[in-house]
């Protein structure tokens, strides 16, 4: 029997032992509930026991309809196990997740990213400010009950020389169409068209109408204007050589040179 290549995954951790209050998820992923208050000694317990070695991701979910809207899932992966592990921490607007960044300084940069977009604030982080969003952005992008369009938007104001922030305004409202193709018809009428005759039912178009007519009695192209062969007979060059001639009549003429006399 050929030997297989592929990697070998090793089996997840059967319990969590030292793991105080964790509890398994039911699915296909390895993913456990902690409380807040032990995060960090869990986290701690799975790089150092349990060979965890890298937190890959920190995401944020929202779910309005509970007490504790928010769940942080923290991602980690074990090289030399070949096995990826899910910490779910659930908290509200109030209060703050203790901030990982003693255990994985990346951390700090992944607890910024949740707290821009969730809201969700992280004790201990040394550095925690936006990370994606400008610095007077209002609101939580992410949040489930953030409108799509935003509660401010902003421009750069050339009288004040700034950028300013002001409530949104929608440029046009939203607009119901009826899907019919401009030359069956439609049942408004488009800016213009009140200057055009309404046509009669059963009257010829124009485009048709000129056409017999262009059949029956065919108009004669117009004469192209015959233009000049030299530059010196366009209009310009006619001018100059008029100029040129009044300029010669006008100047006095030089007198030839007198011949020296000869002697008798």
């Amino acid at each position: 029997m050929k030997a297989s290549h592929a990697p070998r995954y090793a089996d997840e951790p059967a319990s969590l032992a030292g793991l105080a209050r964790a509890r398994k998820r039911e699915g296909i992923e390895t993913a456990f509930d902690v409380y807040r208050d032990d995060l960090v000694d869990v986290l701690r317990t799975l790089r150092d026991e349990h060979e965890y070695q890298q937190l890959m991701e920190i995401a944020g979910v929202d779910y309005p309809e509970r007490p504790e809207r928010f769940e942080v899932v923290y991602c980690l992966l074990s090289l030399t196990r070949n096995h990826r592990l899910h910490i779910h921490v659930s908290t509200d607007e109030q209060t703050p997740v203790p901030s990982v960044t003693s255990l994985w300084p990346v951390a700090g940069w992944l607890e910024r990213e949740v707290f821009d977009m969730y809201g969700v604030g992280f004790a201990g982080n040394p550095d925690l400010r936006r990370i994606l969003t400008d610095y007077g952005f209002e609101g939580f992008p992410q949040r489930k009950d953030f409108p799509l369009t935003g509660y401010v938007e902003l421009r750069y104001s050339e009288a004040e020389k700034r950028v300013v922030y002001e409530p949104v305004s929608l440029a046009q409202d939203f607009r119901t169409f009826d899907f019919l193709m401009p030359w069956e018809g439609a049942e408004y009428r488009l800016p213009g068209d009140e200057k055009a005759t309404p046509e009669e039912p059963g009257a010829p178009s124009p485009v048709k109408a000129g056409a017999g007519a262009g059949a029956a009695n065919p108009k004669t192209p117009a004469e192209t204007p015959k233009t000049t062969d030299k530059p010196a007979d366009t209009g310009a060059g006619a001018k100059a050589n008029k100029a040129a001639v009044k300029k010669s009549k006008a100047a006095p003429q030089p007198r030839a040179p007198r011949k020296p006399k000869g002697k008798a």
